[in-house]
């Protein structure tokens, strides 16, 4: 039977520590307010940056200031960690002057709360049976976040990414959360190559994380083109889902694609499994506003019925 997108929706909540101040004109102003700070002078209201913003078409707001320090300028390199609260995992913030990331996507927090309540609600009704934690794969996974709140509510989890900086990061976002003995596998590989080699090996998994570039090449030069791979890709990834699978997320940062169109190609893969599917955008609030700023498109896979996200 043939999955359809039953739910189109908009994902948007604020995360701890971290504030839109403001968006427009190819720019967005950020405030990030770490409980610790690792290097920095203190800042009323904690620390304000600057960051191209693509998405931000619209004019800035006029009553906000973006001058950030006497004269305006950006400022230095700093770095803080967050704390992300109920989630129970911690992040280290890494900034310098035209930074594109910064070590996290605040638009992904109601995800995370997602995949905490699953697996909790997964844990909850195989408690007292024997049987396996459930074991979860995240791709393209950069520092971690999500695998972290995994395991913080028991999956067993692998992260790939081909990224050793990115995995590196993650090992201390890991060290800073209390999760050293947390089981996650942490994998420094090509994604794809990866997976065939997991499938031959016979590994299975019950749910999907992953975020793959919209385009991106591979230490030998191989270029990857998301219009190209992505159909192909979430066949293999099919290939190591279990009999019974819980879930597949698939986060997009491409502006070119719709998420009925991706949400479509998640159809195809899992029409076999029955369950219901939902697409839409993550998005990030703007303070004193009702402005949202697009980031991300998804589709989402579930076997249940697909919750609210509060």
């Amino acid at each position: 039977m043939e999955n359809t997108v039953k739910n189109i929706k908009i994902w948007a909540e604020e995360m701890p520590g971290y504030k839109l101040l403001d968006s427009g004109e190819g720019e967005k102003l950020e405030e990030i307010n770490g409980p610790a700070r690792l290097a920095s002078e203190s800042v009323a209201g904690g620390t304000k940056i600057i960051r191209k913003e693509p998405r931000a078409w619209w004019k800035k707001t006029e009553s906000r200031s973006w001058n950030l320090e006497a004269g305006g300028k950006q400022r230095n390199d700093f770095e803080t960690v967050l704390d992300l609260g109920e989630l129970g995992v911690k992040c280290k913030i890494k900034f310098k002057p035209n930074s594109k990331h910064i070590g996290i996507f605040p638009e992904q927090f109601p995800q995370w709360k997602y995949i905490a309540r699953k697996i909790k609600n997964y844990e909850s009704r195989i408690k007292g049976k024997d049987q396996e934690k459930i074991k979860i794969l995240n791709l393209f996974g950069y520092t971690g976040i999500a695998s972290l709140v995994a395991a913080k509510t028991s999956a067993r989890v692998t992260h790939v990414d081909a990224s050793k900086q990115s995995v590196d990061w993650a090992k201390e976002n890991q060290k800073l959360s209390g999760l050293e003995d947390a089981p996650i596998r942490w994998i420094v590989d090509d994604v794809l190559k990866f997976l065939k080699r997991e499938i031959k090996r016979g590994e299975r998994y019950d749910a999907i994380i992953m975020d793959p570039p919209s385009y991106g090449k591979g230490p030998k030069g191989e270029v990857w083109k998301i219009e190209e791979e992505l159909p192909n890709f979430l066949k293999t990834c099919r290939e190591i889902l279990s009999d019974q699978p819980l879930f597949i997320i698939l986060n997009m940062y491409s502006t070119e694609l719709s998420s009925i169109s991706v949400a479509n190609l998640l159809s195809d893969t899992t029409k076999d499994l029955g369950g219901s599917l939902t697409c839409g955008e993550l998005a990030i609030p703007q303070e004193n506003s009702d402005k949202l700023l697009p980031m991300s498109i998804f589709a989402i896979w579930e076997r249940a019925p697909y919750p609210h996200s509060t």
